[in-house]
Parts: structure tokens; C-alpha cells; sequence
């Protein structure tokens, strides 16, 4: 497989729909990314257009990985965070879409992410990731530390509690 062209999304109508779509599946398939199932497509639409805008502001930047021109994963970088945290940025939203799992898109994004951080002057990045079906591996195959588990977080999207597992990697 050819490496994904990773690049920053902007807020416009296709890559909006992209997103929710993603963002839809993803809850559908019990990510947990903060929405419930069933997640409609306005709702989904909405926080992506929302999300977007605040990237044009500078408050976050929304990455894409696109494989053969199709949108197959993304992340979010925060980088509006209080005062006194300018050193530290939040890695958010990581999805990748299932038919594109596997083949090194979100490690891809990740390093993106990171690099992006460090361009702008942030030592320390911090996540948090389900304790059931997130994606901790992939976290510590890139050197994020494990800080600690936080028990019942969360709602899964079909229910039921689940842990927040909370890293961070110095940069």
C-alpha cells in the first residue's frame, strides 16, 4: 500500500459530509468518540462543521489521511487549551475508517499530529483512549506513557460503562 497523503481539512461542504460519515461509522461500529449510537448524520455534521471552523480560527487543527483520494482517517489536535498549559496540545477524534484499519493510517496521523505539535512549540501532548476497544497499543508503540485508568467514564455508544486510559508523551 502507497503511504496516505496526510493533510489539514478545511471547513468546506464535501469534506463536512466526509467527516460525519466517518464519525457515524465509527459510533456505529462502538467507538467511543463521545457520541451515542444511533449518531444521525445532522448531529455528526454539525460537531464536524463545528470542529472545522474552529480549526480556520487556529484553536485545532483537524487532520486528514486520504488514500487514493479518499478520506480514510483522521485526528485532532487541540491546541486552545487554558493559559497556563501553552506547552501542550490534546490529541482528539482519532478514527480510521474499517476498511482502511490496519494499514498504518492512524500511526500515519499520529506522527503528523506530533510533528504539527512540535512545530508549534508544544512539549507535551496527553490523550485518552477507551480501556475497552481503544487503541492503547497504538499509543505505546508511539511512546505515549500510560498516566493512569479512570473507571465508568463513559458510555460506550450501545451502552454500558467503559474506562478512559489517560497517556501523555513528552515531545
Amino acid at each position: 500500500m502507497t503511504a496516505p497523503i496526510i493533510r489539514p481539512l478545511a471547513p468546506d461542504p464535501m469534506m463536512i459530509g466526509a467527516l460525519a460519515s466517518m464519525l457515524v461509522a465509527t459510533v456505529a461500529g462502538g467507538g467511543s468518540v463521545g457520541f451515542m449510537h444511533p449518531l444521525s448524520l445532522e448531529t455528526a455534521a454539525a460537531f464536524c462543521r463545528a470542529g472545522l471552523e474552529g480549526a480556520a480560527r487556529g484553536e485545532r487543527i483537524i487532520l486528514g489521511a486520504f488514500v487514493a483520494g479518499e478520506l480514510a482517517g483522521t485526528v485532532t489536535l487541540h491546541l486552545a487549551l487554558p493559559e497556563n498549559q501553552p506547552h501542550r496540545a490534546e490529541i482528539a477524534k482519532m478514527m480510521t475508517l474499517p476498511a482502511f484499519r490496519g494499514r498504518g493510517i492512524a500511526s500515519a496521523l499520529l506522527v503528523e499530529a506530533e510533528r504539527l505539535a512540535r512545530l508549534r512549540g508544544r512539549t507535551l501532548l496527553v490523550l485518552d483512549t477507551a480501556s475497552e476497544g481503544g487503541a492503547a497499543g497504538l499509543y505505546e508503540k508511539h511512546g505515549f506513557r500510560r498516566a493512569g485508568e479512570i473507571p465508568d467514564f463513559a458510555l460506550k455508544p450501545q451502552g454500558g460503562l467503559t474506562g478512559t486510559l489517560v497517556y501523555f508523551k513528552q515531545i
